[in-house]
């Protein structure tokens, strides 16, 4: 097996800062933000020990609920090198999500920016924390949330109760220095470092409990499949709160002392901007980014000659895409990764110098480290080469587990430490995977991966709704939309606009359901079992889009031959959980 780093993230970053101190580290290209390695490193110890001046320390939870900003970037590796979890927040959060992970997790700080896009975070915390306000920084005292102490609030307002992230300078410059590298060497690589939600196979969001070890020699194998070296630059345009852009984009680029040129926010002239200004090598992409930067009436005024790699994933890449990325991009050597959160991310991944119709037909081959299986979905058996079944993985990047749930950790992975994808898959003579569907429920919208049960259980407690199924229709634009199926109380009266109101105001954005649909009854098994199946056939033929490239689903869950859409047109190079 190739050799493994044996380092933490802190230990990473110090050794950029040692081997390339005076080489970019960071640069934005919209506001002025620019750090050598050295810099980087320094800025990160400082705040480090700022968060130590707050109490915040080893073992204890910090979650971030922010864009990409710099300070994201700042609190991930100050973090990382006190022992602390980083638990990461999706942006799209409203306060129903917000109170689930903070509560979950047991979060003792928060550090938050002023919003995304509508959402007032600020708002959505006090009405969360109507403590917070009277409160003096550090001393949060929230029934709803027992363990969260502080809020680090990084803006310009005057926040009530809360620490500005400014402040953390000042404290940490003001900190023991000798106590603080006890702090840092006592640290270990096994350590968990950082704690990312995703739906898993079943139930509300579950806190994925990733090591040191998980995602820094993840994100080593990532770069090694970019051939990334410190003379390229990274375009970061997915979110950081993703393994998407903490591990294939941050991880891959601290362990290859790569340049990050992050964009705080997808939008296609952002990003087509920094490629060209800061003469990135490498772009990060969910395929609608990418098709949106190629659709765009500006993008032939840009030009991308330095760009040569990066990642398309997240959800199906369609070899159209694929072939005009790298045509009209100049992306000769782009690549595919496909794994999970519960993997750190990756699994498989093709690399720059694989052959042309590997790297936009497949998800490439087993990554260093990590073996993988396809087994049938009844016995358990491994498959044979070409036939389909559910594509298992074992090895360094598998999660230490859930936090705080042990028989859900136990269904994931199983006794042998195989993590179970859910996802159908091949691989053929040469070793190189192709995905071609899913035994799970999970929904990927644009590359945010939505699991129904949680919509469900919300629209549960709507006094209208008697019974809801959620389900994904196929797009040609996002891959997936959400449906409602819904039986309403007798006498009760709801209509589509009330239900998607209903699920917008207290859900994020992409869990709004793009089609209702009021159902008598649904179809059901002779014990009684609701047939999903049947209800995702009924609406692809209702309100599916013509020509869709997404891999068929499996109508029964056993992966046979005849279930699996295995020679469909356009990689299904889905990331599963990776931008959730």
């Amino acid at each position: 097996m190739e050799k493994m780093f044996n380092k933490t993230i802190g230990g990473m970053l110090d050794l950029c800062a040692e081997k390339y101190p005076d080489r970019e580290a960071v640069k934005y290209n919209d506001r002025p933000y620019r750090r050598t390695w050295k810099e980087f490193r320094d800025e990160c110890d400082t705040v480090a020990k700022g968060f130590l001046s707050i109490g915040i320390g080893k073992g204890d939870h910090v979650a971030i609920w922010a864009t990409n900003v710099p300070e994201w970037l700042i609190t991930l590796f100050a973090t990382a090198k006190i022992g602390a979890v980083l638990v990461t927040v999706n942006t799209n959060y409203k306060v129903y999500e917000l109170e689930y992970l903070l509560s979950q997790s047991d979060s003792k700080a928060l550090v938050l920016i002023d919003g995304f896009k509508k959402s007032d975070y600020i708002e959505i915390l006090e009405k969360l924390c109507p403590q917070l306000k009277d409160s003096e920084p550090g001393k949060l005292n929230s029934p709803k949330l027992p363990f969260l102490k502080s809020v680090v609030y990084v803006g310009s307002r005057d926040v009530p109760g809360t620490y500005n992230f400014k402040e953390l300078y000042t404290r940490g410059g003001a900190y023991d220095e000798a106590e603080y590298r006890a702090i840092e060497g006592s640290l270990s690589p096994q350590d968990v470092v950082n704690m990312q939600y995703t739906s898993g196979t079943t139930g509300f969001p579950k806190g994925v409990m990733l090591t040191h070890y998980n995602v820094v020699n993840n994100g080593k194998g990532i770069g090694d499949c970019m051939s990334f070296t410190h003379e390229d630059k990274l375009c970061i345009p997915v979110p950081f709160f993703h393994c998407f852009g903490l591990v294939l984009a941050v991880m891959a680029c601290i362990t290859h002392a790569t340049s990050m040129v992050p964009v705080e926010y997808y939008r296609p002239t952002s990003v087509m901007d920094a490629i060209e200004q800061e003469g990135c090598t490498a772009v990060h992409g969910v395929p609608t980014m990418f098709i949106a930067m190629l659709d765009h009436p500006e993008f032939k005024k840009h030009h991308f000659d330095k760009l040569r790699t990066g990642i398309m994933a997240g959800s199906p890449c369609p070899e159209k895409v694929m072939r005009q990325v790298i045509e009209e991009m100049g992306m000769r050597e782009i690549t595919i990764t496909y794994g999970e959160t519960e993997a750190s991310p990756a699994c498989t991944m093709t690399k720059t110098d694989d052959p042309f119709d590997a790297r936009i037909q497949t998800v490439g081959k087993a990554m260093p480290g990590v073996e993988v299986k396809i087994i049938d979905t009844e016995t358990g058996k491994v498959q044979p080469l070409g036939v389909s079944g559910e594509l298992c993985a074992r090895g360094y990047n598998i999660m230490k587990g859930y936090y705080k749930m042990p028989d859900e950790t136990a269904q994931a992975v199983d006794k042998d430490g195989w993590l179970h994808s859910g996802d159908i898959a091949a691989v053929d003579e040469n070793g190189y995977y192709r995905i071609t569907g899913r035994i799970k429920d999970m929904i990927i919208r644009g590359g945010e991966n939505i699991y129904p049960k949680e919509i469900e259980e919300f629209l549960y407690t709507n006094p209208a709704v008697k019974d809801v199924q959620v389900i994904g229709v196929p797009s040609e634009q996002y891959g997936e939309e959400v449906m409602a199926c819904i039986i309403l109380k007798d006498g009760m009266k709801l209509t589509e606009d009330e239900v998607k109101d209903f699920v917008s105001a207290n859900l994020a954005r992409h869990k709004v359901p793009k089609y209702v649909k009021f159902m008598d009854a649904f179809p059901v098994t002779a014990s009684g079992k609701i047939k999903k199946y049947m209800l995702r056939d009924m609406a692809a033929e209702e309100y599916g889009g013509a020509g869709v490239t997404l891999p068929e689903k499996l109508r029964a869950a056993k992966g046979t031959d005849d279930t699996v859409a295995e020679k469909k047109k356009g990689a299904a190079c889905r990331m599963e959980k990776i931008y959730s």
